[in-house]
């Protein structure tokens, strides 16, 4: 049981406290009738158990998990901004113990059968062919011992905890769930608060103090963003990418990537994850060599042991053919080209494989800013060939950019969103265009925190206002990150592109020359030259700005300073949206939430632009008018606001 239906949820997210207490007490008071029969109740689990299924599961006596990969148990409602609340607080406790209950509530982590069975959730684990008979094995066995009944005796009294336990317990949770959340996601706290509170408490009480402290939670602002979040990834399931429901997508069944750079070994090992076999060439031996080295150590890693296991890694090595023979590259259905960013030597690669691959083969390029358009000039199928943009680090960035180019057939992006899903990404489809979605509107965002630096605003206020909004990272570290030259590189792209919107700062080129490229050469905007590698403030860097920041430092409050940078992000999107590079706007939220880091407890760029209104937005544009184009708002979001419209077509409510 996968848990509840999250579409039921909307109908009732206006519901007034008292009837979401209700609603609560009333979920809770059936799966009680489990832990009340005359005869012992077995869960047998195989495949995924988590929310509502797995409190159903929690109310029966005993349960038994599969040793099918897939198996899964686990709470994960506070990633909706919740809590279990038909009961998953007040039976975790005590039936794995508090510290166990705590752990899994407020991470919303799912545990695989062996960790469930370490924490005590349950009596057995067996293959998936022997788990009916294994459960009916432990009825027998009840039936017998009569265990089941002292255990619900035990379970429905009140628990007992040391007071110092307990304090403990509640300051190292708590500090550690603030360093997580940074104080912006309420529900873990919540359920801590709800954990801790229920200590002492019989069965019956803790299930009042779970649903009235749910009551709160449910329907809030942040509820509702992450539901959205939810029905983002669900549409994106099912987005096939085009229109017309006559073309279906193919998957390939062998894969070739050019280049075993850090991109192109990111995406080989993205492949072989999935059993997907797997060419690589590259230019350099040598690198070739190390590449393949490095797509075994990922695809083998151990989360445990936290470093690769030799057996995983034996089992995966003859899905990786590492060579410099065309006709072996050639005999894949899919080549993704992830070479040096030059377009010339990416169109000499294509001149020279083309001829060779199958006429139903797609060629794919990884780029980041050069035109698919200008990419595919000299092509002799360029109905065959796209963008299949990857983020990174591959293995932890879930987005891909399927460009679509002047000639891109239908089938072909279709197939290229078939197989991004295939590997576990989240497709996005976008038209051709410079920055493509993404690097487009992190452009603004980025180029803003550099005029708030040559204003004189302190980069340390820069970092705060951007990370209080919810953002992973502050725009200056962000520039780190990517890299200096990178960044320098790709807002030339733009700045060609959009010059009446591009602040061209002499910053980058400065640091550029003075090989202050950010955390790949140890300083940037920040020093890197540290035991822990981490961004610290450098003193150096002030003589090197000292020509390009204003002497004095400007009165700007915080929320200004965010206004600045979230709000020409936004006008950048609205203008690709009247463009008609993207499809709708909530593959815009997507792309922004899994490709930046864009707070998902606001629910998406576009999302958050509804909660505040077109009229409201127009307002706080007002006083940034005089700064440039950038911020002059688009035709349709004046028509918006005169029509009281919004980006998801109704109030932005999931």
């Amino acid at each position: 049981i996968a848990g509840a239906d999250l579409r039921e949820f909307v109908a009732s997210l206006d519901l007034p406290t008292d009837q979401v207490v209700a609603m609560c007490r009333q979920g809770q008071t059936l799966f009680a009738r489990l832990s009340r029969t005359p005869f012992v109740t077995v869960a047998a689990i195989d495949g995924i158990c988590v929310g509502g299924g797995a409190e159903l599961a929690a109310w029966c006596d005993r349960r038994v998990l599969s040793t099918n990969p897939k198996t899964e148990f686990g709470f994960p409602e506070v990633k909706l901004g919740l809590f279990p609340g038909w009961g998953g607080t007040a039976r975790s406790p005590r039936i794995v113990g508090l510290g166990n209950a705590v752990q899994m509530i407020t991470s919303g982590e799912s545990c695989r059968a062996d960790e469930a069975a370490l924490m005590g959730w349950t009596s057995d684990v067996v293959p998936s062919d022997r788990l009916r008979d294994a459960a009916i094995a432990l009825v027998r066995a009840e039936q017998v011992s009569g265990q089941f009944r002292d255990d619900r005796r035990r379970w429905q009294d009140r628990t007992v905890f040391d007071e110092t336990e307990l304090a403990f317990l509640g300051a190292t949770a708590s500090a550690y769930i603030q360093q997580q959340t940074k104080g912006q996601y309420p529900a873990p706290l919540a359920a801590l608060e709800v954990l801790l509170g229920a200590v002492g408490s019989d069965l019956e009480s803790a299930c009042q103090q779970e649903a009235e402290g749910m009551a709160p939670l449910f329907g809030s602002p942040i509820n509702r963003a992450l539901l959205n979040v939810f029905f983002l990834t669900d549409r994106n399931k099912k987005d096939r990418g085009i229109e017309r429901s006559d073309i279906s997508g193919t998957l390939p069944t062998r894969v070739s990537v050019l280049g075993a750079g850090i991109m192109g070994c990111g995406i080989a090992a993205a492949n072989v994850r999935r059993q997907l076999p797997v060419s690589i060439t590259d230019a350099s031996p040598a690198a070739l060599q190390r590449g393949v080295q490095r797509i075994l150590e990922e695809v083998a890693y151990d989360r445990q042991t936290k470093k690769a296991d030799v057996q995983r890694a034996l089992e995966m090595a003859p899905l990786v053919n590492a060579t410099t023979a065309d006709t072996e590259l050639a005999a894949s259905d899919l080549v993704i080209e992830a070479v040096i960013e030059d377009g010339a030597i990416k169109q000499q690669l294509y001149a020279r494989l083309e001829a060779q691959l199958s006429p139903t083969a797609i060629l794919a390029t990884n780029t980041s800013t050069i035109p698919i358009g200008r990419l595919s000039q000299s092509l002799q199928r360029p109905e065959r060939f796209c963008g299949i943009h990857f983020f990174n680090p591959v293995r932890k960035m879930k987005l891909v950019e399927v460009i679509r180019g002047p000639r891109t057939s239908d089938a072909t992006v279709a197939s290229a969103v078939a197989y991004a899903k295939h590997i576990g990404k989240f497709p996005i489809v976008v038209q051709d265009g410079p920055g493509f979605l993404v690097n487009r509107l992190l452009f603004p965002y980025m180029n803003e925190a550099l005029r708030l630096v040559s204003d004189g605003v302190p980069i340390a206020k820069i970092e705060r206002a951007a990370k209080r909004f919810g953002m992973p990272m502050g725009p200056i570290e962000l520039y780190d990150m990517v890299g200096i030259d990178t960044a320098k590189y790709a807002g030339e792209t733009l700045l060609e592109a959009f010059p009446d919107r591009v602040h061209s700062s002499p910053i980058l080129p400065c640091l550029v020359e003075a090989g202050r490229l950010g955390q790949k050469s140890g300083r940037g905007f920040y020093s890197y030259e540290n035991k822990r590698q981490r961004a610290q403030a450098d003193p150096t860097l002030v003589p090197l700005l000292q020509p390009f920041v204003a002497a004095t430092e400007p009165e700007m409050r915080s929320e200004t300073i965010t206004h600045r940078l979230m709000l020409t992000m936004f006008l950048e999107a609205t203008r690709m949206l009247q463009e008609g590079l993207v499809r709708d706007p909530r593959d815009i939220d997507l792309a922004l939430i899994f490709g930046i880091g864009f707070p998902p407890f606001l629910g998406g760029l576009m999302y958050w632009a509804d909660t505040l209104g077109a009229q409201r937005i127009l307002d706080l544009l007002q006083p940034f008018s005089g700064l440039g184009p950038q911020y002059q708002p688009t035709e349709r979001l004046r028509l918006m606001a005169s029509r009281g419209e919004t980006f998801y077509g109704e109030s932005p409510k999931p």
